[in-house]
């Protein structure tokens, strides 16, 4: 009996997507990390009343990560559309984090 492509497939690709689903791990893990960082950096913007979306720093961020992926032979649009999207979650989450922290200094406010 002749196996399937997709039996074939399974147990040639094995090794590979073993070794894709830990870097895939370790890339969660990384920007799981990246945004507990994003999470005190909030808190510094919320006491400094800084916005949360910088242009000057998005833009150093997109250009120097451009230019970091194609020392590691990525595709440049792929690398400004990830850090985008980044980017945007980074922000919305820091939007929600501020919008927190004011909602209760203003409920200790009223307390008082």
């Amino acid at each position: 009996m002749k196996e399937s492509d997709q039996q074939r497939a399974k147990k040639l690709l094995k090794p590979y997507r073993k070794q894709l689903d830990k870097l895939d791990s370790q890339i969660l893990k990384l920007l799981g990390t990246r945004f507990g960082v994003i999470r005190k950096v909030a808190k510094i913007k919320t006491k400094y009343d800084l916005p949360s979306f910088l242009h000057d720093r998005v833009e150093e961020v997109r250009n120097s990560r451009v230019a970091l992926g194609k020392k590691y032979g990525i595709n440049p649009q792929f690398v400004y559309a990830l850090y985008s999207a980044i980017i945007y979650q980074s922000c919305g989450l820091e939007d929600e984090i501020k919008s927190s922290l004011k909602k209760k200094k203003t409920r200790k406010k009223k307390l008082k």
